[in-house]
């Protein structure tokens, strides 16, 4: 006859044989999902060098001169004139990225010195400051960004622009 104890047993052996099996069971559903993923990858980078190889054969400059002569009565495409083309540094900051220009730099002239102190007193009131100290401490604090010139760049040959390679 079975006794109490060996019941909890039994019973305690078929909790832990099903907490086993859902266990085993989730890690083979884990493993097939990473084996999923994986493939995906696999298929993207696939593809991106597939785009790559396209792009590489669309830009062909054999081709592009082609198809300029080819359509050159349709689209009556220009050359670009060397002036056009700009750094990323020389474009302008959006006018919310600009600093508040300095008090002190503006008082160059008695004009400038006019319209740097009506100015800071404007932002002053914007802001809401009872005085127009901290409207110019403000401003001291940030620098007016100036596109470096062409002549004096680093490197004025290259243009700064994201890569797509890895």
């Amino acid at each position: 006859m079975l006794k109490t104890f060996d019941l909890v047993l039994i019973g305690v052996m078929t909790a832990t044989a099903t907490v086993t099996y859902t266990i085993k069971h989730r890690a083979e559903l884990k493993v097939e999902e990473v084996h999923r993923l994986e493939a995906e990858i696999k298929l993207e980078k696939d593809t991106i060098d597939l785009l790559k190889a396209d792009w590489a054969l669309q830009s062909q400059p054999n081709r592009l001169e082609r198809l300029v002569k080819a359509y050159n009565e349709e689209l009556k495409l220009q050359p670009t004139e060397s002036t056009a083309l700009v750094h990323a540094k020389e474009l302008p900051m959006l006018k919310s990225e600009v600093p508040v220009p300095d008090v002190t730099e503006a008082k160059v002239s008695a004009k400038g010195a006019t319209v740097a102190s009506a100015k800071s007193a404007t932002v002053a009131s914007a802001k809401g400051a009872p005085d127009t100290k901290g409207a110019q401490a403000t401003a001291k604090a940030q620098p007016i960004p100036m596109p470096a010139p062409r002549g004096e760049a680093e490197d004025a040959d290259q243009i700064e622009t994201g890569s797509v390679e890895e």
